[in-house]
């Protein structure tokens, strides 16, 4: 078996590549071509800071054939001590015999795969010269986002805002080095007026993304809610857009963007348009005007993983990265 460092997984996974795996991960998923159960919580009750969780995301893939499990333990108030909140990793199984064959940082390929997936609906939903980006938090996401978006669109203005205006400076101070020129904005609703892309991809428990700030045309990526009673957006935002999910099980299981309008009555059960995998996989229309609202609520699939997994291995199986670990 190998172990695969955070460092390693981003030197074998680029933006680019990852991208077009999500895309063929998800269509073999809706294709009815893997597994993808929902995700087992348990929270952690003696955590000082609730709500922290372990999870255990487990997946198979059909052709070629993986299969692997994600275990990950988030916990908010590692941010205060300058830690990832995401930690855990990925154990990959070769399919013929069901042994281990690699162990890989789940944070990198979390980072990695998330974006892309992001830039999966982006790049089959956004308009084709979409190119103004608003960017709503200013962790890791908002890193790993702004590759993404800038990989399938000719992006060439951003702005950000964060309710932490710390991480948010240091967020843009980063990116200018890396030549992204990037506008630190004072409120949520000035980095979104005006935009084509919308990326929220905060650790709020309530709306930081209002519906009438959105312009027609444009395209929303909705990433940091992933539990029933929390979400980003506010119900009108849901309202107005023709909404794409990464599993239709999980949204309705999960997703607080979508069950809390859905709750109030604001939408019905039909309000979700499709899976983007549907979309990839031609079996079904993404956006049908110029002036339509598209959003992607992304909750994170199992599946996900394991495709970014099974490409990370084989290239350091190629490339002999990787630490050897005898087993048994």
């Amino acid at each position: 078996m190998l172990a695969i460092d955070g460092a390693t997984v981003r030197e074998l996974l680029p933006m680019d590549r990852c991208i077009d795996l999500m895309a063929d991960a998800l269509a073999g998923l809706s294709r009815g071509n893997a597994a993808n159960p929902l995700r087992t919580m348990l929270a952690v009750p003696f955590a000082t800071e609730a709500p922290s969780v372990m999870a255990s995301m487990p997946a198979a893939l059909g052709d070629p054939p993986a299969l692997g499990v994600k275990i990950l333990t988030v916990f908010p108030g590692n941010h205060a001590a300058g830690i990832e909140s995401h930690q855990g990793f990925v154990l990959l199984f070769e399919p013929e015999h069901g042994s281990p064959v690699a162990l890989i940082d789940a944070i990198a390929i979390t980072a990695i795969r998330t974006a892309a997936a992001s830039g999966l609906a982006t790049r089959l939903l956004a308009l084709p010269d979409a190119h103004d980006l608003a960017l709503l938090g200013s962790g890791t996401q908002a890193r790993s986002h702004l590759a993404a978006m800038r990989a399938v669109r000719p992006i060439d203005r951003v702005r950000a805002w964060s309710p932490h205006r710390d991480r948010l400076e240091a967020f843009v101070a980063e990116a200018a080095t890396s030549g992204a020129a990037i506008e630190a904005s004072d409120s949520a609703r000035a980095a979104v007026e005006g935009a084509d892309i919308i990326c929220t991809v905060t650790a709020s428990h309530d709306p930081v993304l209002e519906g009438s700030w959105l312009r027609e045309g444009s395209h929303v990526n909705a990433v940091g809610s992933s539990q029933p009673a929390y979400r980003e957006l506010d119900s009108e935002a849901v309202r107005r857009a023709r909404l794409f999910v990464d599993l239709r099980t999980s949204t309705i299981n999960e997703a607080g963007d979508y069950l809390i309008p859905l709750r109030e009555g604001i939408i019905g059960e039909d309000h979700i348009v499709a899976e983007i995998g549907e979309v990839a996989a031609g079996l079904a229309d993404g956006r049908t005007s110029d002036r339509e609202i598209t959003l992607f609520k992304s909750l994170g699939l199992a599946i996900e993983d394991l495709a970014a997994a099974r490409w990370i291995h084989q290239r350091a199986v190629e490339s002999g990265s990787g630490i050897p670990v005898p087993l048994g």
